[in-house]
Protein backbone atom coordinates (compact mmCIF):
# COMPACT_ATOMS: atom_id res chain seq x y z
CA UNK A 1 0.00 0.00 0.00
CA UNK A 2 2.75 2.25 1.00
CA UNK A 3 4.18 1.94 -2.62
CA UNK A 4 0.91 3.48 -3.99
CA UNK A 5 0.16 6.36 -1.85
CA UNK A 6 3.93 7.60 -2.58
CA UNK A 7 2.94 7.23 -6.16
CA UNK A 8 -0.08 9.10 -5.36
CA UNK A 9 1.47 12.10 -3.32
CA UNK A 10 3.74 12.09 -6.03
CA UNK A 11 1.61 13.41 -8.40
CA UNK A 12 1.44 10.06 -10.26
CA UNK A 13 -2.97 9.68 -9.85
CA UNK A 14 -3.90 8.17 -12.92
CA UNK A 15 -0.76 5.40 -12.97
CA UNK A 16 -1.51 4.48 -8.92
CA UNK A 17 -5.33 3.75 -9.98
CA UNK A 18 -4.30 1.42 -12.64
CA UNK A 19 -2.73 -0.05 -10.60
CA UNK A 20 -4.81 -0.91 -8.24
CA UNK A 21 -7.10 -2.38 -10.87
CA UNK A 22 -4.45 -5.17 -10.49
CA UNK A 23 -5.84 -6.00 -7.30
CA UNK A 24 -9.47 -5.59 -8.26
CA UNK A 25 -12.39 -3.99 -9.57
CA UNK A 26 -13.92 -3.91 -6.09
CA UNK A 27 -13.01 -6.11 -3.61
CA UNK A 28 -16.13 -7.75 -2.09
CA UNK A 29 -14.11 -7.65 1.19
CA UNK A 30 -16.01 -5.26 2.66
CA UNK A 31 -19.61 -6.72 1.60
CA UNK A 32 -21.96 -7.92 4.65
CA UNK A 33 -24.83 -10.07 4.48
CA UNK A 34 -28.75 -8.07 3.77
CA UNK A 35 -29.57 -9.79 7.88
CA UNK A 36 -29.35 -7.58 10.67
CA UNK A 37 -26.63 -7.89 12.84
CA UNK A 38 -26.88 -6.45 16.75
CA UNK A 39 -23.83 -4.36 15.88
CA UNK A 40 -25.60 -2.54 13.02
CA UNK A 41 -26.89 0.83 13.86
CA UNK A 42 -30.82 1.39 13.36
CA UNK A 43 -29.90 4.33 11.03
CA UNK A 44 -28.17 2.27 8.95
CA UNK A 45 -30.67 -0.27 8.84
CA UNK A 46 -33.52 1.78 7.65
CA UNK A 47 -31.07 3.70 5.12
CA UNK A 48 -30.13 -0.21 3.84
CA UNK A 49 -33.66 -1.12 3.92
CA UNK A 50 -34.94 1.92 1.48
CA UNK A 51 -31.72 1.11 -0.92
CA UNK A 52 -33.30 -2.57 -0.73
CA UNK A 53 -36.41 -1.27 -2.22
CA UNK A 54 -34.74 0.54 -4.62
CA UNK A 55 -32.85 -2.35 -6.08
CA UNK A 56 -36.10 -4.61 -6.14
CA UNK A 57 -38.03 -2.05 -7.80
CA UNK A 58 -35.40 -1.75 -10.34
CA UNK A 59 -35.60 -5.01 -11.28
CA UNK A 60 -38.72 -4.55 -13.18
CA UNK A 61 -36.44 -2.15 -15.38
CA UNK A 62 -33.74 -5.12 -16.02
CA UNK A 63 -33.71 -7.01 -19.48
CA UNK A 64 -31.35 -9.54 -20.12
CA UNK A 65 -28.04 -8.11 -21.91
CA UNK A 66 -28.20 -5.03 -20.16
CA UNK A 67 -24.71 -3.56 -18.41
CA UNK A 68 -25.19 -3.24 -14.81
CA UNK A 69 -23.00 -0.26 -12.97
CA UNK A 70 -22.02 0.17 -9.20
CA UNK A 71 -20.78 2.58 -7.29
CA UNK A 72 -18.39 1.10 -4.29
CA UNK A 73 -17.50 2.37 -1.17
CA UNK A 74 -14.09 1.40 -0.75
CA UNK A 75 -10.94 3.34 -1.47
CA UNK A 76 -10.04 0.99 -3.85
CA UNK A 77 -13.17 1.60 -5.90
CA UNK A 78 -12.47 5.20 -5.59
CA UNK A 79 -9.51 4.76 -7.69
CA UNK A 80 -11.24 2.96 -10.01
CA UNK A 81 -13.78 5.82 -10.49
CA UNK A 82 -11.03 8.37 -11.57
CA UNK A 83 -9.78 5.93 -14.61
CA UNK A 84 -12.87 7.20 -16.31
CA UNK A 85 -12.55 10.23 -18.34
CA UNK A 86 -15.96 11.28 -18.92
CA UNK A 87 -18.26 10.11 -15.96
CA UNK A 88 -16.53 9.27 -12.98
CA UNK A 89 -19.52 7.48 -11.56
CA UNK A 90 -18.91 3.80 -11.17
CA UNK A 91 -16.27 1.56 -10.05
CA UNK A 92 -17.18 -2.23 -11.11
CA UNK A 93 -19.77 -3.50 -14.19
CA UNK A 94 -21.12 -6.30 -14.96
CA UNK A 95 -23.63 -8.01 -17.75
CA UNK A 96 -27.17 -8.97 -16.82
CA UNK A 97 -29.08 -12.31 -17.34
CA UNK A 98 -32.22 -13.24 -16.03
CA UNK A 99 -32.82 -17.28 -15.74
CA UNK A 100 -36.24 -18.44 -15.13
CA UNK A 101 -37.28 -15.94 -12.63
CA UNK A 102 -34.02 -14.69 -11.11
CA UNK A 103 -31.72 -11.98 -11.67
CA UNK A 104 -28.22 -12.64 -12.18
CA UNK A 105 -24.80 -10.48 -12.91
CA UNK A 106 -22.01 -11.71 -14.67
CA UNK A 107 -18.60 -9.76 -13.81
CA UNK A 108 -14.75 -10.71 -13.38
CA UNK A 109 -13.59 -9.80 -9.99
CA UNK A 110 -10.18 -10.24 -8.11
CA UNK A 111 -9.05 -9.59 -4.61
CA UNK A 112 -9.76 -11.57 -1.37
CA UNK A 113 -13.53 -11.39 -2.32
CA UNK A 114 -12.97 -14.16 -4.79
CA UNK A 115 -9.71 -16.16 -3.99
CA UNK A 116 -10.70 -18.36 -7.06
CA UNK A 117 -10.64 -15.36 -9.30
CA UNK A 118 -13.08 -17.02 -11.48
CA UNK A 119 -15.94 -14.83 -13.35
CA UNK A 120 -18.69 -14.85 -10.59
CA UNK A 121 -22.58 -15.04 -11.10
CA UNK A 122 -24.20 -13.22 -8.58
CA UNK A 123 -27.75 -11.66 -8.16
CA UNK A 124 -28.85 -8.91 -8.69
CA UNK A 125 -29.58 -7.76 -4.90
CA UNK A 126 -26.05 -9.06 -3.90
CA UNK A 127 -24.09 -7.23 -7.01
CA UNK A 128 -26.06 -4.18 -5.79
CA UNK A 129 -25.29 -4.70 -2.28
CA UNK A 130 -25.81 -1.18 -0.21
CA UNK A 131 -23.72 -1.94 2.63
CA UNK A 132 -21.19 -2.13 -0.09
CA UNK A 133 -22.15 0.47 -2.58
CA UNK A 134 -23.03 3.93 -3.03
CA UNK A 135 -25.70 3.13 -6.04
CA UNK A 136 -25.79 1.36 -9.53
CA UNK A 137 -26.92 1.70 -12.75
CA UNK A 138 -28.54 -0.03 -15.50
CA UNK A 139 -27.54 0.36 -19.42
CA UNK A 140 -28.08 -1.35 -22.52
CA UNK A 141 -26.45 -1.23 -25.90
CA UNK A 142 -28.33 -0.47 -28.83
CA UNK A 143 -28.52 -3.99 -29.96
CA UNK A 144 -31.52 -6.35 -31.58
CA UNK A 145 -32.78 -9.07 -29.64
CA UNK A 146 -30.42 -11.98 -31.56
CA UNK A 147 -27.61 -10.15 -30.37
CA UNK A 148 -28.57 -9.50 -26.62
CA UNK A 149 -29.14 -13.43 -27.08
CA UNK A 150 -25.42 -13.64 -27.97
CA UNK A 151 -24.14 -11.14 -25.12
CA UNK A 152 -26.13 -13.57 -22.21
CA UNK A 153 -24.71 -16.43 -24.16
CA UNK A 154 -21.55 -15.57 -24.60
CA UNK A 155 -20.78 -14.57 -20.83
CA UNK A 156 -22.34 -18.02 -19.47
CA UNK A 157 -19.71 -19.33 -22.05
CA UNK A 158 -16.75 -17.20 -20.50
CA UNK A 159 -18.35 -18.11 -16.82
CA UNK A 160 -18.36 -22.12 -17.96
CA UNK A 161 -14.73 -22.05 -19.04
CA UNK A 162 -14.09 -20.47 -15.84
CA UNK A 163 -12.49 -16.82 -16.70
CA UNK A 164 -10.15 -15.63 -14.68
CA UNK A 165 -9.42 -12.39 -13.65
CA UNK A 166 -6.70 -10.49 -15.11
CA UNK A 167 -4.06 -9.53 -12.55
CA UNK A 168 -1.67 -8.33 -15.26
CA UNK A 169 -4.74 -6.17 -17.09
CA UNK A 170 -3.52 -7.09 -20.45
CA UNK A 171 -6.23 -6.07 -22.82
CA UNK A 172 -4.47 -8.19 -25.64
CA UNK A 173 -4.89 -11.61 -23.46
CA UNK A 174 -8.30 -13.76 -24.25
CA UNK A 175 -8.15 -16.54 -21.19
CA UNK A 176 -8.19 -13.50 -18.12
CA UNK A 177 -10.21 -10.10 -18.15
CA UNK A 178 -11.03 -7.73 -15.79
CA UNK A 179 -14.33 -6.27 -15.30
CA UNK A 180 -14.70 -3.38 -18.09
CA UNK A 181 -12.45 -6.28 -20.35
CA UNK A 182 -14.95 -8.68 -19.93
CA UNK A 183 -17.89 -6.78 -21.55
CA UNK A 184 -16.02 -4.69 -23.72
CA UNK A 185 -14.59 -7.95 -25.63
CA UNK A 186 -18.01 -9.87 -25.34
CA UNK A 187 -20.03 -6.96 -26.62
CA UNK A 188 -17.77 -7.00 -29.83
CA UNK A 189 -17.99 -11.14 -29.99
CA UNK A 190 -21.96 -11.32 -29.83
CA UNK A 191 -21.95 -8.18 -32.14
CA UNK A 192 -19.61 -8.89 -34.57
CA UNK A 193 -17.34 -5.87 -33.71
CA UNK A 194 -20.37 -3.69 -35.27
CA UNK A 195 -19.91 -2.22 -32.22
CA UNK A 196 -16.43 -1.11 -31.85
CA UNK A 197 -16.34 0.44 -28.29
CA UNK A 198 -13.64 2.91 -27.18
CA UNK A 199 -10.78 2.38 -25.01
CA UNK A 200 -8.59 5.35 -22.84
CA UNK A 201 -4.70 5.21 -22.57
CA UNK A 202 -3.13 6.25 -19.56
CA UNK A 203 0.88 6.57 -19.10
CA UNK A 204 0.74 4.36 -22.73
CA UNK A 205 -1.17 1.40 -21.08
CA UNK A 206 -4.47 1.21 -22.95
CA UNK A 207 -7.24 -0.43 -21.17
CA UNK A 208 -11.37 -0.30 -21.01
CA UNK A 209 -12.28 2.20 -18.56
CA UNK A 210 -15.97 1.74 -16.54
CA UNK A 211 -17.34 4.74 -18.87
CA UNK A 212 -15.78 3.71 -22.12
CA UNK A 213 -18.79 1.10 -21.60
CA UNK A 214 -21.74 3.58 -21.68
CA UNK A 215 -20.71 6.95 -22.30
CA UNK A 216 -20.94 6.28 -26.30
CA UNK A 217 -23.43 6.47 -29.21
CA UNK A 218 -24.23 2.69 -28.53
CA UNK A 219 -25.68 2.89 -25.21
CA UNK A 220 -28.29 4.47 -22.96
CA UNK A 221 -29.05 4.64 -19.58
CA UNK A 222 -32.07 3.14 -18.30
CA UNK A 223 -32.15 3.93 -14.61
CA UNK A 224 -29.63 4.99 -12.07
CA UNK A 225 -29.90 4.74 -8.60
CA UNK A 226 -28.48 6.45 -5.36
CA UNK A 227 -28.79 4.86 -2.62
CA UNK A 228 -27.88 8.24 -0.29
CA UNK A 229 -30.41 10.23 1.88
CA UNK A 230 -33.23 12.14 0.00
Amino acid sequence: MNIYLKLFFLKRWHLCCLLFCVTACHSLKEERAFSVSQTDSLSEEINAATALKKIYKTKDFVQSADIILRTGKDYTSQLMRNLSTHDKTYSHSGIASWENDTLFVYHSIGGEGNPTQKLRRDRFEMFCNPYANRGFGVYRYRVSEKQKEKIVSKAKEYYSHHLLFDIKFDLNSDDKMYCSEFIYKTIKAATDNTINLKTTTLNHIKFVAIDDLFFNPFCYEIKRVSFAKQ
